[in-house]
């Protein structure tokens, strides 16, 4: 796969296994800048499993991402942030005592 500065998001080769079940083997997942894309799959396809590689949740067991053609490492949601990844996530994910800017910025805290 060619990698290249017109792509917004560059996910090549990435591996994810949970014990011996393979989430993701060898997944690519290219995103031209100013496009809009949507996973589609069934249950249990890998969809989420992907995006939550993107935004630092998860780490890959193998495979590379590349931000506007640079290679980065997405160690957690925060530096997802530092790079502009963004996520709406798929099941609600707030902190009931919190109010809604608390929620929003839960995790931007300068420290």
């Amino acid at each position: 796969m060619e990698v290249s500065s017109k792509y917004a998001v560059q996910m090549h080769g990435i591996v994810k296994t949970f014990g011996s079940f393979c989430a993701l083997d060898h997944v690519d997942l290219d995103v031209k800048k100013g496009t809009v894309h949507a996973l589609l799959g069934e249950n249990g396809a890998g969809k989420s499993t992907m995006m939550n590689i993107l935004y630092g949740f998860y780490q890959a067991d193998s495979g590379k991402i590349y931000i506007n053609g640079n290679e980065v490492r997405i160690k957690d949601p925060s530096t997802a942030i530092r790079h502009g990844i963004g996520m709406v996530h798929q099941h609600f994910m707030l902190v009931e005592n919190f109010t809604v800017l608390q929620n929003v910025i839960l995790g931007s805290e300068v420290t």
